[in-house]
């Protein structure tokens, strides 16, 4: 085991955008370039123009593509890859003002959409939030197509969304089709699977970075929404019986921890863990790898270590755990 993949930690890819502050170096411990808005890490990210890169261990400097394109048996076991990258992809995020509202395409809009649109399904975690603050997930009861359109025709978008009050520890769900905007004064963790398709339908009629009101994309969002479909979007739970929340692409969720050693058993896909909340730094075992977890950074534990997997703390804390499931025996031997 010892010549198996490590457990793998990223340096992060940072955004800035118009919404985005401060919170993720002043609260998660982030080093953010000075005097600029900065809404977005990428934790873990496989995409063609965008690539997680090895902080830190014998394979430093080796990007995710590289890693699966040489031990993506090692790295997946049982997962499926997506469309030949890894499968999943983890952002932290701070909305110091709120986001466009947006959808991403399910497969079949997709193939519609064309211009190398991809399906996207996500889910949040809420680490922390302003009093009051609010998440944008799904429409209100009784919104049809020809309704919606009269509305973003009269930039009034916002009157149709269902609102979502939220508190730390909370999880939303939001799959393909689904109508969506993180509200001001929001920090969370998201999980989703390998794309970055946005369409967006509405930006609060504000101005972007350059002074220009950012692109919409009102025909193709058009496309993606799945209309009929009334509030926040349900999922099932996870089996471990902890807060989160699972679907067919992922399963995320929340691993407090207080003095001492949690096991988890995750399968055969790979894990993903993100130090979200506490003191001083999670260890994380698993099969022979030791990997140190600070506030705020994201582990990535292979496949072939991931059957068992330990974290220990000296003081309470909070870890978030993306796992991609395996596909059942009878699928991979197709």
């Amino acid at each position: 085991m010892s010549d198996a993949l490590p457990i793998l930690t990223f340096e992060p890819l940072l955004k800035e955008v118009v919404w985005g502050g401060r919170a993720l170096g002043t609260r998660l411990g982030k080093e953010l370039p000075p005097a600029v808005p900065i809404g977005e890490s990428w934790e873990l990210v496989d995409l063609e123009d965008a690539e997680s890169v090895v902080a830190d261990g014998p394979l430093k400097g080796r990007t995710l593509a590289e890693i699966m394109s040489g031990g993506a048996v090692e790295l997946l076991g049982g997962a499926s890859p997506a469309g030949g990258r890894f499968p999943l992809l983890v952002k932290l995020i701070d909305a110091r003002d709120v986001l466009s509202v947006q959808v991403h395409p399910d497969e079949a809009a997709s193939l519609r959409i064309g211009r190398g649109a991809r399906p996207k399904t996500e889910a949040w975690y809420v680490i922390d939030r302003d009093p009051g603050a609010v998440l944008y997930a799904g429409l209100a009861p009784g919104v049809d197509r020809g309704r919606f359109e009269a509305h973003v025709a009269a930039g009034t978008v916002d009157a149709l969304l269902h609102r979502i009050a939220v508190e730390p520890g909370d999880f939303v769900f939001l799959p393909s089709g689904a109508v969506h905007a993180i509200g001001k004064g929001i920090l969370l963790a998201e999980v989703q699977t390998p794309s970055d398709t946005t369409f967006r339908v509405f930006d609060w009629n504000r101005l972007g970075l350059d002074g220009m009101p950012r692109p919409l994309h009102v025909a193709e969002a058009l496309e993606s929404i799945v209309f009929g479909v009334e509030g926040a979007p349900a999922a099932l739970p996870p089996a471990s019986g902890r807060e989160g929340v699972a679907c067919p692409y992922f399963t995320f969720e929340a691993v407090p921890l207080a003095a001492g050693t949690v096991e988890l058993l995750a399968g055969e896909g790979p894990l993903a863990l993100t130090h979200v909340s506490g003191d001083g730094a999670v260890a994380i075992q698993a099969a022979g790898s030791f990997a140190s977890l600070g506030l705020g950074r994201t582990a990535l534990v292979p496949a072939c270590r991931s059957a068992r997997v330990e974290l220990e703390s000296a003081s309470p804390a909070m870890v978030l755990a993306a796992r991609v499931p395996a596909l059942p025996a009878a699928a991979r031997s197709r």
